[in-house]
């Protein structure tokens, strides 16, 4: 195997030399630097990645902490941040933060990142105290992507807004008894999403007058599994809700799931609604508030790198996007006001919620 070495006994030059000139350093005249890189290529020399970064102090690896990488959003996000990374020369190191239940998450801690990454990208995970003192101290670039985070610049959607474009939807086609899929755990200290969605259904609910009933309200894991064996007992009963507004379309595939094993039609019986626009949301139908997923990844890395390359990128920078109503066949009026054209299958239709800018915050009205 060819060494640096060899490489420099062949230019005529130190092996030091040879290091700057192979990493671009501009110490080396551009005739030294041409010697040197034709005998690279002659001896066939690459250069170990590891005794690069040794040398440059740069590992060229982006850690991204997640607190889930088996489900559709996370992984989403993870390939927009690995298709902007890439093409710079850049990499994902996933630190995936699952623990053995959903309420809990393992900590982040310096040996996942220590000399490992150059820099760190947070998906949905609000870093408590200890991790925020840790990351500070590392002092490397953190990009945040799902929620806001003070001091670092952040990559988003307005989930209130996404929520209320949802429920102010189902209201306007005369739903009043609206169930909702999506409580978590108080002690989900670990993710944001969950209680800013509720919080919204709530709010929209209130506005209208329309009663909130606790025990149409479902608490899971936030995966079609959980949702679908929580939502039976909605439909176990005559005392049923007209409408589901799922927190997320995964949920909302479980609701749509559990309905049809009790005989309903959705959504003859039952209404469903979701968010995100899953992979498989049109498959199956679901009118949903869609979500670039992909391009908050892409937003993330490409912040990532302009701070890399020595770009100023604001601590305060809130980076926005919009979201859209999809209409498809999972909604419809309730029975009672429902006409036969409104309950039969309609070609999909979308309303958009204007994307907000780097500092602003999505004006979401349905």
């Amino acid at each position: 195997m060819t060494t640096i070495g060899d490489v420099a006994k062949a230019a005529g030059v130190s092996v030091a030399t040879v290091s700057r000139a192979l990493r671009g350093v501009d110490r080396v005249s551009p005739r030294t630097r041409e010697r040197v890189l034709a005998a690279a290529t002659e001896l066939h020399y690459v250069a170990s990645p590891a005794a690069t970064s040794l040398v440059s102090g740069r590992t060229r690896g982006i850690g991204v902490i997640t607190p889930y990488f088996n489900r559709w959003f996370f992984a989403t996000v993870v390939t927009g941040i690995e298709k902007a990374l890439r093409d710079d020369g850049h990499h994902v190191l996933l630190c995936d933060l699952e623990s053995h239940t959903f309420d809990t998450r393992l900590p982040i801690t310096q040996s996942m990142l220590w000399k490992r990454v150059d820099g760190v990208i947070i998906l949905n995970v609000p870093p408590d105290a200890q991790e925020r003192d840790l990351l500070d101290r590392m002092g490397l670039p953190v990009v945040t992507v799902g929620n806001r985070q003070p001091g670092w610049p952040s990559v988003r959607i307005d989930d209130r807004a996404a929520m209320s474009m949802a429920v102010e939807y189902v209201v306007g086609l005369g739903h009043r008894d609206i169930a909702y899929a999506g409580t978590v755990p108080s002690s989900v200290s670990h993710l944001q999403t969950p209680f800013d969605r509720r919080h919204a259904f709530d709010e929209v609910l209130a506005a209208h007058g329309i009663r909130n009933r606790p025990e149409w309200t479902l608490r899971c894991d936030w995966t079609a599994d959980g949702a679908a064996e929580h939502a039976d007992r909605l439909f176990a009963g005559s005392d049923r809700p007209t409408c589901v507004v799922a927190a997320s379309d995964e949920m909302a595939f479980g609701v749509m799931s559990a309905a049809r094993r009790h005989g309903l039609d959705v959504p003859g019986d039952v209404s469903v609604i979701g968010i995100d626009d899953h992979v498989h949301s049109r498959i199956h139908d679901l009118t949903t508030v869609r979500q670039d997923v992909e391009a908050q990844g892409r937003h993330a890395g490409s912040l990532m790198l302009a701070a890399l390359h020595g770009h100023e990128v604001s601590s305060s920078h809130d980076e926005v996007l919009g979201v859209e109503l999809v209409v498809r066949g999972s909604t419809a009026p309730p029975k009672k006001q429902a006409r036969p054209s409104q309950t039969t299958g309609r070609p999909t239709r979308t309303r958009t919620a204007p994307k907000a800018s780097a500092s602003g915050a999505v004006q979401a009205t349905a």
